[in-house]
């Protein structure tokens, strides 16, 4: 089992989803990993490097801010067996989704995290291995 990524979720309108997504791509350097509608909660999806942008009203946000990341994994039926060995309480079972599969955890801490397994892997899902080494540290 890996976690492959953790992405901040940015909550929004629908009327500035555009323009921020095209903001964060100018910004990073990188087009959008995936762009979707979910039309059954009435929200649009995009993800821009590690950061998930979900817009709707705030009717149909609503069941959706209190999730404060989302965890990108490679099996998520290993982590749904896993976390609640570890103290972590599965919220909802996994399930499928547009993009794959999902379930709601909460952490000990209280984070309440989105775990999604993507159907279609892409390189982009995983971020590149850095050990301490790689890192200049500046006193």
């Amino acid at each position: 089992m890996k976690i492959l990524n953790i992405l901040v979720r940015r909550y929004m309108s629908l009327d500035g989803f555009d323009e921020a997504v095209a903001f964060h791509e100018d910004l990073i350097g990188q087009e959008a990993r995936l762009r979707f509608h979910y039309p059954e909660h009435g929200l649009k999806l995009a993800q821009v490097a590690s950061i998930l942008f979900i817009a709707g009203s705030p009717e149909s946000l609503a069941p959706f801010v209190a999730t404060h990341a989302t965890f990108l994994v490679e099996d998520i039926e290993g982590y749904a067996r896993h976390l609640p060995t570890v103290g972590a309480e599965v919220l909802e079972a996994p399930k499928p989704v547009p993009t794959g599969w999902n379930m709601l955890v909460r952490h000990p801490d209280g984070t309440l995290g989105e775990y999604v397994e993507h159907r279609d892997k892409h390189p982009a899902d995983c971020l590149p291995a850095v050990s301490a080494s790689d890192h200049i540290f500046v006193p």
